[in-house]
């Protein structure tokens, strides 16, 4: 039995996970409506938040899963990448969880966190696949042959897409999160109204700083009044862009002999459009697209466990 917990931006949350993948609990508490006025995570209110909902997170969670702290017999913890921050306290948390009871902590790397949402029953995808991986922070294609880690094939060389949309929503006026605005809005505009360029770089890597350019220039040329009236056309058709920029990569890197299969992880796999795009794809659920601690206590099941007390002089690292 298995009690996760990860903490690495704006999300404070915990999960208890068997050993063969059955999801017993998994509590999320969203910081998204504390930090909408700023447009963005604000790292100093989510640390501090994060502080507030630790223990009662991880209360819920082993009451929806019905089990006692005495039944679990290994914690896990986000430590990272992520805000630093934000990572202590739950990396904090964690060590007191484990070593109060004597024991094992398994670190988890936030990245293979996300891929390991895919191993969860009750439909575990096995290995190989190619991954892609697009989040907030970060939008990598991976290589995965064994459960356990993932070979980097393709990165982005500027901006994230999760970023790109975020940066977008507020060019458009939007609210945050912007992805899940900028989705939603695109539903009631024409994709092809604006023509926005996909970048072409070597190998698999990815580029959105030139798609987030070409959006602010769109805004500036139509002014106030015309960007009321076709913002939702600009979000379609920006949505469009990224998500070509996503579906053309994958569908490239899945084309090697021995890669067919595709499956999709992160934040940004909830979007409607690349769902659509790619339906031949293995996507994460729903409810484990964007942070979670189910995917940090499916990824513990492949990772190293560090013994009593030695990890308590265990760090966090804020980057990948």
């Amino acid at each position: 039995m298995i009690l996760g917990l990860e903490t690495s931006c704006d999300e404070t949350a915990a999960a208890v996970v068997t050993g063969d993948g059955r999801v017993r609990s998994n509590v999320v508490s969203s910081q998204a409506a504390l930090h909408a006025d700023f447009g963005g995570v604000v790292p100093e209110i989510a640390s501090r938040r994060h502080l507030e909902l630790v223990a009662p997170v991880v209360r819920e969670a082993l009451t929806d899963a019905d089990v006692a702290l005495e039944e679990i017999e290994l914690v896990a913890v986000t430590q990272g990448p992520g805000l630093i921050g934000a990572l202590l306290v739950g990396l904090a948390a964690a060590k007191a969880l484990a070593w109060g009871r004597g024991l094992p902590l398994a670190p988890v790397d936030h990245l293979h966190g996300h891929v390991a949402s895919l191993f969860l029953q009750p439909e575990p995808l096995e290995p190989p696949f190619v991954c892609l991986l697009a989040t907030g922070g970060h939008t990598l294609l991976l290589d995965v042959r064994e459960r356990s880690g993932y070979r980097v094939v393709g990165t982005t060389l500027d901006d994230a897409a999760g970023e790109a949309f975020d940066k977008g929503a507020r060019l458009l006026g939007l609210g945050y999160p912007g992805g899940a605005q900028i989705d939603r809005l695109a539903r009631e505009g024409d994709s092809t109204a604006f023509a926005f360029p996909v970048a072409r770089v070597p190998g698999l890597d990815f580029s959105f700083s030139g798609l987030k350019t070409a959006l602010l220039y769109a805004v500036k040329e139509l002014g106030a009044d015309e960007l009321e009236r076709r913002r939702a056309d600009l979000a379609a058709s920006y949505q469009r862009a990224v998500v070509r920029a996503l579906v053309e990569r994958v569908e490239q890197a899945a084309a090697v002999p021995g890669a067919q299969r595709m499956a999709v992880v992160g934040g940004v796999a909830a979007n409607s459009d690349l769902r659509a795009s790619l339906p031949d794809a293995v996507f994460a659920p729903l409810d484990l697209c964007t942070d979670n601690a189910a995917m940090i206590a499916s990824a513990a099941r492949y990772v190293s466990p560090i013994a009593c007390p030695a990890y308590l002089t265990l760090d966090a690292y804020a980057a990948a």
